[in-house]
């Protein structure tokens, strides 16, 4: 019998776990049930505990539950309550929590590894550190996932085609990215391997803003976008910093998109 494999949140990444599943039984859970998930909050106690009764043994349990874009009350929510909550109900399961590295702040365009700083101003991210501690803490495993595109989803792509990019000043802040389809073999690798401690998920090749619109000019024959002011006000604040990947490349995981250039012709209708 296959181990059982339970997804916390079935968004765009966990659907692609559950596809690339195929040497687990795979159960998904969302907040809402419904399309063949089970419906669990993973900020309530008691909804983890009953998903828990109900499929007592997981292997392994990758909490991959998205904030809904919220603020720091829904990271509070799904990422600190839940990994508690999951942890609790699920102690003999091994934990994989999808992270971000925003909870890097570098702002100088330096090398990042698992080891270096992390100092988030924004509360968000300070949030995602505390889960993360609760989860190692318990001999989990923490995937730092970059930038995520891929299929339909591509915010430096669509920016390009509709004609909103703009290149902040001279374009020389990093881009780290890394396709849907390589965070989910890298948090599966994980998975199989039970490898406890922190993990960067990022393409082979961060890419300054500049060069990525170079590419993107090239590649559709289009006029590069116009240049501006930096934006402050990203959702995963504003940071200057080139993510290493080697830690996890150790371990015998490779992207099957190492620059984000090579999945340009994978990529479609993107929103």
């Amino acid at each position: 019998m296959k181990p059982l494999l339970i997804i916390a949140g079935a968004g765009y990444l966990g659907t692609e776990i559950a596809s690339q599943a195929s040497g687990y039984q795979v159960v998904t859970a969302t907040k809402s049930g419904g399309d063949s998930h089970e419906a669990c909050d993973l900020s309530s106690a008691e909804q983890v505990a009953a998903l828990a009764q109900k499929h007592p043994s997981p292997d392994v349990v990758i909490h991959c539950a998205s904030s809904g874009r919220g603020g720091a009350d829904a990271y509070r929510d799904v990422f600190l309550k839940g990994a508690q909550n999951l942890l609790h109900a699920f102690p003999q399961a091994h934990l994989i929590l999808t992270s971000s590295t925003s909870v890097y702040h570098q702002t100088d365009g330096s090398e990042v590894n698992e080891s270096s700083p992390t100092d988030p101003i924004r509360e968000t991210s300070q949030l995602l550190l505390e889960a993360e501690k609760i989860v190692l803490n318990a001999g989990g495993t923490i995937a730092r996932l970059a930038g995520l595109y891929g299929p339909g989803r591509s915010v430096v792509l669509r920016k390009f085609l509709d004609g909103s990019a703009v290149i902040e000043e001279s374009g020389q802040r990093i881009l780290n990215q890394i396709h849907v389809g390589d965070a989910a073999s890298a948090t599966l690798h994980l998975a199989s391997q039970k490898l406890p401690g922190i993990f960067n998920v990022s393409d082979n090749q961060p890419i300054s803003q500049l060069e990525c619109y170079q590419g993107l000019a090239k590649y559709f024959d289009r006029p590069l976008p116009p240049t501006g002011e930096k934006n402050t006000s990203r959702k995963r604040a504003w940071t200057h910093k080139k993510i290493l990947n080697q830690k996890i490349l150790t371990t015998g995981w490779s992207p099957g998109f190492p620059v984000f250039f090579d999945a340009l012709d994978s990529l479609s209708s993107i929103s």
